[in-house]
């Protein structure tokens, strides 16, 4: 008797297993590499092992609605230090993440508007402080293209206890590893990923910009390889071979370190992302960019178009 007892409790349990299985959400396997795709990420979305985060550039977009279970960073406030220019203190930034609920065991997921400028430059900011991100590859651009589910609903998590380490230096370049390259004493490349006419210096900033450097130009030496081309049409990042094309057309075939600038580090984001993270080659994004390097006195420019900051 104690036997059949045993054998009905053990069958009894198995079915409560399997009946506890069916009812929670099966943890996903994430996909190798730097992104996820807007079907993998709908399909797992109720997974609660996935951090998913939106960094955007237009204020009240998450509002409006965002993919269901996306928390949001607000990047000119969460990222930053908003007394000094710097990117957030290891403090605040580890502040932040546990209040989003990131934790070793969690798979953090960024996509943001503008083709992902933003929730790229966030993607750097957590490996700053060695978390490793993935980018949903298109963005919101492909997500609402593809009429995927939309939610104002804001999402409530536990937070963490994570403990961040001290900021990483190795993938940050400041002022003066781009004057040790200028001045020939770095054998390291230089991309200004900003737009032909801003390279050029026929434009001191991109239309609309805020932010000015009263000279216009490049820094000497830097290949011009705009950000844009590395996406497709629909948002999302080309394929391998084609980026590596791409980039060793100008000269930038991953044998050497590099350098990617672009106005104010955000735009230069998104190309370290697709150079480190999808090519794989050694990369330091320089945040200080144009608006550091080109307001620094006495430093040499290059301006092909022969603009004169002036006022009237």
């Amino acid at each position: 008797m104690k036997s059949v007892v045993t054998i009905l409790s053990s069958g009894a349990f198995a079915l409560l297993l399997a009946a506890t299985a069916a009812v929670l959400p099966a943890r996903a396997e994430t996909p190798a590499g730097p992104l996820v795709t807007t079907e993998w990420l709908e399909k797992n979305i109720d997974d609660p092992t996935l951090r998913v985060v939106e960094v955007s550039v237009e204020p009240g977009l998450f509002e409006r609605g965002h993919i269901p279970n996306a928390q949001n960073i607000v990047w000119h406030t969460d990222l930053v230090d908003t007394v000094r220019r710097d990117i957030a203190s290891r403090e605040d930034f580890q502040a932040l993440v546990r209040k989003l609920g990131i934790d070793k065991d969690k798979t953090v997921i960024l996509y943001g508007d503008n083709n992902n400028w933003f929730a790229a430059w966030g993607a750097w900011i957590f490996d700053t402080y060695g978390i490793d991100a993935k980018l949903l590859d298109g963005g919101r651009k492909k997500w609402e293209a593809e009429k995927r589910p939309l939610s104002t609903r804001a999402a409530t998590v536990a937070a963490s206890t994570i403990a961040l380490p001290e900021a990483n230096a190795a993938i940050r370049a400041r002022l003066a590893d781009v004057i040790s390259v200028v001045d020939g004493k770095s054998d390291t490349a230089l991309v200004d990923i900003r737009s032909a006419d801003e390279y050029s210096g026929k434009l001191f900033s991109a239309p609309g910009s805020q932010e000015l450097a009263i000279r216009a130009g490049h820094v000497p030496g830097a290949k011009n390889v705009t950000w844009s081309k590395a996406v497709a049409e629909d948002g999302t990042i080309r394929p391998v071979e084609e980026l590596k094309k791409l980039y060793a057309d100008a000269g930038i075939d991953g044998s050497k370190p590099i350098i990617v600038y672009c106005r104010i580090g955000e735009r230069s984001s998104h190309t370290w992302f697709v150079l480190s993270k999808v090519l794989g080659y050694d990369v330091r994004n320089y945040d200080g960019s144009w608006t550091e390097y080109g307001n620094t006195v006495g430093l040499p420019i290059s301006n092909p178009a022969g603009t004169v900051w002036g006022v009237k």
